[in-house]
């Protein structure tokens, strides 16, 4: 499997040098094509970001195996053939596994509904070529590594040889499958370490000083393994369908156009209750609703839909498109828009989940209907509005904590006046209230709320509590939206139109 891994390795560098066909990655993409909803709504749900990681490692060990298969079918070829020109070797060992992906990366181009960037059949054909002249190099070189080392067992016994490699095969694929394994059942590897009661104090003042979300800290959830990288020199947006004047405009046209700056919250719709898929940035763009005008958008049309580079696809109601706080972003937190939020060109929508902030868009189509998009399609809500929401951040161990930089917490508190914090979201609704109970639900105590940087962003709150005695207490939240309703209490799964229900956690006070 050393030729393999080496060959993974140079295809991976075409693909993140001049754009290649890495095909682990295009085997996760064509699997997210045709994944079950309910099997990736319970994989997100459960794993969060990791889902797609781990069906990229997946897709990495299964490229892995089939080299090794093509390794140990060659490995018998050459023995049987007397084939000791490392030449030919190379050449064979090239040409065979250069067919084997080529036909592999052809169904899965054929399969697949999204790529991370545009890919043709030219592109696999040529991109294939440096990874398997590796694979064939390395696997050649190995090979006559073993015939020197042993050259009288070579020729004497070939059959305890190959098994050898046989064995050597097993073996890695048994430590393939054992990482694989503590991968899935460890993630909470991957979560901040918890830290002791006494650096409460210092997270509460961190928690309301990064109110706004860091870029590399922004959750970031798409159909993508590796983000889509695009020129902005030959990019453009094309503005079509149900306009009187179809638009072809570059980057510099767009950002040549008057333009606002708006704090806005996102949160993705597989976020669970109490999960850490939302955060706050600061976006500069250009309204959705001037463009529409630029280009004579139709009075009749219904749905504005966004394309995007990788092949991704949505649609918003146009009066949510001719919405004010409706923009198309190229600027976060001050910064030219990272390439995993988006680059060149992504869509801010407030009030409405993720899955409709569509990123790397190449084209807005104006149209006279109601518009299915790639999620929808597979059964999530399309009237995705926000549903409202409130977490407990502080005290805990909270995932959110890492979107405002604290470190992880501790369900351990001394008792004494503790502090309480967290967020409440509700899209553009805003928040009106927020609610805290420290008995289970029984009664609840009304929050302090921080000034909201926008009317799109979530509402900080933060309440002292002074336990009675120390013991055992459930902690739970709940809001009410800026137009009166309480959120729900009923605790739903996302799927198909976002969570609902209280977050409830186990705080011990302890003397």
């Amino acid at each position: 499997m050393a030729a393999g891994a080496l060959a993974l390795a140079v295809s991976y560098l075409v693909r993140i040098s001049i754009g290649g066909v890495f095909i682990p990655e295009l085997g996760s993409q064509t699997f997210f094509s045709y994944v079950p909803t309910s099997v990736e709504s319970v994989a997100t749900e459960s794993l969060g970001i990791f889902a797609k990681y781990i069906t990229f490692v997946v897709a990495i060990l299964v490229v892995l195996f089939i080299y090794g298969a093509i390794g140990l079918y060659l490995h018998r070829l050459f023995r049987k053939l007397h084939l000791n020109n490392p030449l030919v070797q190379t050449a064979l060992g090239s040409t065979v596994s250069y067919v084997i992906f080529l036909l592999i990366g052809g169904a899965l181009l054929e399969l697949t509904v999204v790529t991370g960037q545009p890919v043709s059949l030219d592109t696999l054909i040529t991109s294939s070529l440096p990874p398997q002249l590796a694979f064939g190099f390395v696997l050649s070189f190995l090979y006559s590594r073993e015939l020197e080392s042993k050259p009288h067992e070579a020729a004497k016994r070939p059959a305890p040889v190959i098994d050898t490699v046989r064995r050597r095969y097993i073996k890695m694929g048994i430590a393939s499958a054992v990482a694989l394994a503590i991968l899935l059942s460890g993630v909470e590897i991957f979560l901040p370490k918890p830290t002791t009661e006494a650096t409460l104090s210092k997270e509460i003042q961190a928690f309301f000083m990064n109110e706004v979300t860091a870029n590399p800290d922004f959750y970031r959830v798409d159909i993508n393994i590796e983000a889509p990288q695009v020129d902005v020199a030959s990019w453009k947006l094309a503005v079509t369908g149900m306009v009187n004047s179809p638009l072809d405009l570059t980057y510099n046209d767009i950002v040549s156009m008057p333009y606002v700056e708006q704090y806005n919250t996102l949160e993705c719709i597989s976020n669970v209750v109490g999960g850490d898929l939302i955060s706050n940035a600061k976006w500069r763009g250009v309204k959705l609703e001037d463009i529409l005008k630029a280009a004579g958008a139709s009075q009749e049309a219904v749905y504005v839909v966004f394309r995007c580079y990788d092949g991704y696809d949505v649609g918003i109601p146009i009066q949510k498109a001719r919405d004010s706080g409706t923009i198309l972003a190229y600027m976060m937190n001050d910064a030219q828009l990272p390439k995993e939020h988006g680059y060149p060109l992504r869509a801010v929508v407030p009030g409405l989940y993720g899955q409709h902030n569509a990123k790397w868009i190449t084209e807005i189509q104006v149209v006279n209907e109601v518009y299915q998009g790639f999620w929808q399609r597979r059964g999530w809500a399309n009237d995705a509005t926000y549903k409202t929401t409130s977490t407990i951040v502080i005290p805990g161990n909270s995932p959110l904590r890492r979107r405002f930089m604290i470190p992880g917490g501790d369900s351990s508190v001394t008792e004494g006046t503790i502090p309480v914090a967290g967020i409440a979201f509700a899209g553009d609704r805003g928040i009106e209230k927020v609610e805290v109970s420290v008995d289970g639900g029984n009664t609840w105590q009304q929050a302090s709320l921080k000034d909201p940087l926008s009317n799109y962003t979530w509402v900080l709150w933060s309440k002292e509590w002074n336990p009675p005695a120390a013991g055992a207490y459930k902690l739970m939240v709940r809001a009410t939206d800026g137009e009166g309703n309480l959120q729900i209490s009923t605790l739903e799964a996302p799927f198909p139109s976002g969570a609902t229900g209280y977050q409830v956690i186990d705080v011990s006070v302890v003397s």
